[in-house]
């Protein structure tokens, strides 16, 4: 009999340039999470009622009515234990909800592992 593996971990990566999304996404994937892709925060809120997810990437600027810090505050809100990880090219304009990390774009891969796996 074979060894069966763990269920992978379960991420969602919010980001509206497509090209930024697919790398974060192949990044977590090489670290053995499973991957949502979403390009935008009301998409992203029905993955994470659905799909109970441990970890949570956004960037801040996304299309629709929700930014990346609501979404994040929202994320929170449902699931306390949720690590989430707040991407942009500029510093957040509000604070950030307890519990969210703030990383700059370009964001490094050794940096972007480390939060997600923390």
């Amino acid at each position: 009999m074979g060894q069966s593996k763990p269920f992978p971990r379960l991420a969602i990566v919010v980001e509206d340039d497509d090209i930024q999304r697919d790398m974060i996404a192949l990044l977590l994937e090489a670290s053995d999470f499973q991957v949502i892709q979403c390009e935008d925060a009301e998409t992203a809120s029905l993955a994470l009622k659905m799909r109970h997810p441990v970890l949570l990437v956004t960037d801040i600027n996304l299309v629709g009515r929700m930014n990346g810090i609501e979404l994040a505050r929202f994320a929170r809100t449902n699931n306390p234990a949720l690590r989430v990880v707040v991407i942009s090219g500029q510093a957040p304009a509000t604070a950030l909800p307890d519990g969210v990390t703030f990383l700059a774009k370009p964001v490094y891969p050794t940096a972007l592992i480390r939060e997600a796996t923390h």
